[in-house]
C-alpha cells in the first residue's frame, strides 16, 4: 500500500512539473515576443530621434547664417 501511495505522489509531482514547464514555456514565448516588439519600437524611436536632431541642427545652422548676415 505504501508503494502505491508513493507512486501516486510521484505521478502527481510529475504532472505538476509538466504543468509548470508548460506555463514557463508560454511565459518565455510571451517575453520573447515582447522583447522583440520593444527592440523594434526602440529602433523606430532612435530613427525618429535622429531625424529630429537633424532638423534641429539644420534650424540652428540657418539661424546662425541669418545672424551672420545681419
Amino acid at each position: 500500500m505504501k508503494m502505491e501511495q508513493q507512486l501516486r505522489q510521484l505521478e502527481a509531482r510529475v504532472e505538476e512539473l509538466l504543468r509548470l514547464s508548460t506555463r514557463l514555456r508560454q511565459e518565455n514565448l510571451a517575453l520573447h515576443e515582447r522583447e522583440s516588439k520593444l527592440v523594434e519600437e526602440r529602433a523606430q524611436l532612435v530613427k525618429k530621434n535622429d531625424v529630429a536632431r537633424a532638423k534641429v541642427e539644420a534650424i540652428i545652422s540657418r539661424l546662425k547664417s541669418l545672424e551672420q548676415e545681419s
